[in-house]
């Protein structure tokens, strides 16, 4: 993508985020990596998004990050959207990764600054200083898992400063995600941050939905986002609770374990996970591997299991 116009016109859609395989040892799988973003650039995926909170981006160095925005922008090319997550607590590091992303046309996607007692004010205007450094507009990742959870009226304030694109918004409670949807709609892109439970944002009239697991069942869960997409409520609520298992172990184990351990079952380039995050025992396989064979079991997940 060249510029926010551009960024803007094509951020809409079904993102894979791409988990990031890692090796057992720690080493960086990239040849792994480029597997998965063409898996879901074939699979017909709108876009994918890379090095975000269940791409383990807390577990790499600003060059490992910087590297693999590289590698990634090379294998897709113009050819989806990219949004790459150049989140972190030090500002540098943001200013640094967020310039980056823009020139290489992928999406930076920024949390605010996760350090203790900041202020609204204070996120506002780390945005105001943030979002002008990418040609492609800034994403604006509204993450209560690390900790700040951006009021929707912080968010109206974020919509008005110039080359802030979209939100992905991690906060689900119906109040929020109405009041969003009816006041911010229209005015920028808003990504639902979870597969978990995307169906009402979407029925609010979110833009889009990112999604983790969607790496260890691409098929199912974009049937499911289709058939909503072509106005299909019933066949997209019957196809979600086809998965209702899978989302329940994702809730207890972690979702970038399960959705790793459950990619190695299917064939897919899983890997490892990095600390202080922790790979799933045998036991906790064995009961994603049943869920997996429940859900192969079923001609309408399109779910199939290696060999």
């Amino acid at each position: 993508m060249k510029d926010f116009s551009e960024c803007h016109a094509r951020l809409r859609g079904l993102f894979n985020i791409t988990v990031t395989p890692f090796r057992a040892d720690g080493a960086f799988d990239h040849e792994g990596l480029a597997r998965n973003v063409e898996r879901a650039i074939g699979l017909g995926f709108n876009g994918v998004l890379i090095g975000g909170t269940y791409g383990e981006f807390p577990a790499m160095s600003t060059d490992e990050r910087a590297n693999m925005f590289r590698r990634v922008m090379d294998v897709v090319g113009d050819r989806a959207p990219v949004m790459l997550c150049s989140a972190g607590s030090d500002t540098r590091v943001v200013r640094e990764l967020t310039a980056l992303a823009g020139d290489l046309g992928g999406l930076p996607m920024v949390t605010p600054p996760f350090v203790s007692e900041v202020t609204d004010e204070q996120i506002v205007a780390f945005f105001r200083d943030i979002a002008p450094l990418s040609r492609t507009g800034v994403l604006v990742y509204n993450a209560p898992g690390v900790g700040i959870t951006l009021s929707p009226a912080v968010l109206e304030q974020l919509a008005e400063i110039p080359n802030i694109v979209g939100v992905k918004q991690g906060d689900l409670s119906p109040t929020a995600i109405d009041r969003i949807a009816n006041r911010l709609g229209g005015r920028i892109r808003l990504f639902c941050a979870s597969d978990l439970a995307f169906l009402g944002p979407m029925m609010a009239g979110f833009d889009g939905v990112s999604s983790t697991n969607s790496c260890a069942l691409p098929e199912l869960i974009l049937a499911a986002y289709r058939a909503l997409e072509a106005g299909d409520a019933a066949t997209a609520r019957d196809l979600h609770r086809l998965w209702y298992p899978f989302r329940a172990l994702a809730r207890e184990f972690g979702q970038p374990q399960v959705a790793k351990a459950a990619m190695t079952l299917r064939g897919f380039d899983g890997g490892s996970v990095r600390p202080p995050l922790r790979d799933l025992d045998a036991a906790q396989v064995e009961r994603v591997a049943a869920v997996l064979r429940d859900l192969s079991a079923d001609p309408r997940s399109g779910v199939r299991l290696a060999g």
